[in-house]
């Protein structure tokens, strides 16, 4: 999809027929974690799932692969998650992807290495409501509690430009990600898991910029939805916000329930 070509509601007619033919027993699905399975909140630290999706994941968990795809940590994540999905990628995909163990340790050496750079390029004295957040694979600069956040993200984004080797940057709301370049991002990741899974299909939800590395693949087998209607998304589909997520889940549970039906006749 185009970033010229608008998205479609998801509960339109047009979208709900698309989504009925495109959903079978060979998709895996795929959702982001903060702003999708759960609600974004003013401290990233108190999110939770709501119980009507908890509910509806675990339905769906029992009858089809799942995978959560989150920039938060897998050990963090885990924390925040009431099931275990069978594939739980933390760091934005450079986490817990099957067959990158290897090139797991070197993202870390990069991003210990970075961290140590940054005490140097932001003495505490001048880091005041910055918080730097080595999260293994990926490295994290929060900057939602300094007093003026314009000049601590000119600040952050300054230190960031010094830094060797270079990170891929992944700008977010007051906060900077950096990620090793050669790490996977969510899109790699998901069209690995759904090699890994023998799963021709993927059906991927999610609501952040990060979102877009799924969202912007020229691949027909995989069914895009993003959370909350974005100007230049190249999401296929859209819903008007994280409350309609549990919707999406009961449809699709609903979907998959009558394959289940067919087999029994």
């Amino acid at each position: 999809m185009s970033s010229d070509q608008p998205s479609t509601y998801l509960f339109s007619d047009t979208a709900r027929t698309a989504m009925e033919r495109f959903i079978d027993r060979t998709t895996l699905f795929a959702f982001d974690l903060d702003g999708t399975l759960a609600p974004i909140g003013p401290d990233p630290d108190a999110i939770g799932i709501p119980v009507t999706i908890q509910k509806e994941m675990i339905t769906l968990g029992g009858i089809a692969g799942v995978a959560v795809i989150t920039g938060r940590s897998r050990s963090d994540a885990l924390q925040r998650l009431s099931i275990l999905p069978r594939y739980l990628i933390g760091n934005h995909g450079a986490e817990g992807l099957p067959g990158w163990e290897s090139r797991t340790q070197e993202f870390i050496q990069t991003v210990k290495e970075w961290q140590d750079q940054l005490d140097e390029l932001l003495p505490s004295e001048n880091r005041r409501g910055v918080f730097i957040e080595n999260k293994g694979s990926t490295l994290s600069v929060h900057y939602r509690h300094a007093a003026d956040s314009k000049a601590a993200r000119l600040m952050i984004l300054r230190a960031i430009n010094r830094l060797v080797p270079q990170p891929r940057l992944i700008s977010g709301i007051y906060i900077e990600n950096l990620v090793p370049k050669g790490a996977p991002d969510k899109g790699v990741a998901l069209t690995h898991l759904m090699n890994q899974a023998g799963c021709p299909k993927g059906f991927f939800v999610g609501d952040d910029e990060t979102d877009e590395d799924v969202f912007r693949l020229e691949n027909e087998s995989i069914f895009t939805v993003r959370v909350g209607r974005k100007t230049g998304s190249l999401a296929r589909f859209y819903l008007r916000n994280q409350q309609e997520i549990a919707r999406l889940l009961r449809k699709t549970n609903n979907i998959l329930g009558q394959f289940a039906d067919s087999s029994l006749s």
